[in-house]
């Protein structure tokens, strides 16, 4: 089976967790972009959807779906997103697509987070997908010695600024034993805005190719 095909697969696996009359938290990427073809067929059934991306609004508002404000509708039921990296107790590494702080604050924001992703993102060790960390643009340099001296090898994806007007260092050269205890270290630096680790918050179920994943005990 083609990674399209599992992306589809879970994807259509994930319409099975929309509750009628609620409003959905849609994520940012090339799985989720199939869940919101999927969610026009039910558009009439939902409130709306909070976006987390530029991107991800301007196909759900071509569906016809209404695209509200977080702060205007509260907790969510479900928040539906894919990710760059999953290991084996659902923590994941998001932000390839720079979406990762509105993306984290949806998922706080929801009681069910559901990772849709093909069988390729799948890892024993988070880290070889370099981890994304969003920073005020003054402070890169500062950020940057930071995660050095944490052991990482940041890079900065020049010409990338995000829908909040920030820019990104990808962190390379990490094996993450620890990603609960990672992931509060870096949101700590002065300048960071969040970073791409979901392991305080991770996944509540994640789908891979039209089923539900077990997590490891």
């Amino acid at each position: 089976m083609s990674r399209d095909e599992q992306k589809k697969l879970a994807a259509e696996k994930a319409l099975e967790y929309v509750e009628e009359g609620t409003v959905v938290g849609v994520g940012t990427g090339s799985t989720v972009a199939f869940f919101i073809d999927g969610l026009a067929r039910m558009k009439d059934r939902i409130e709306g959807a909070v976006s987390s991306s530029e991107q991800s609004t301007r196909q759900l508002q071509s569906h016809g779906i209404p695209v509200l404000d977080l702060n205007a509708v509260g907790p969510l039921k479900l928040y539906v997103d894919g990710a760059d990296e999953c290991d084996p107790y659902n923590r994941l590494i998001k932000g390839g697509g720079a979406a990762l702080t509105r993306e984290k604050i949806i998922a706080q924001a929801s009681d069910r987070f559901v990772c849709i992703i093909d069988e390729a993102k799948q890892v024993e060790l988070l880290g070889a997908f370099p981890v994304p960390v969003e920073v005020i643009p003054m402070a890169r340099s500062l950020v940057g010695r930071a995660l050095v001296a944490l052991g990482g090898q940041p890079v900065w994806r020049e010409g990338v600024v995000t829908d909040n007007g920030n820019w990104i260092l990808d962190v390379h050269n990490w094996r993450i034993q620890d990603p609960v205890g990672l992931e509060a270290k870096i949101n700590q630096i002065p300048g960071v805005v969040t970073c791409g680790l979901f392991a305080a918050r991770p996944a509540d179920e994640v789908i891979i190719g039209g089923k539900v994943r077990p997590v490891r005990p």
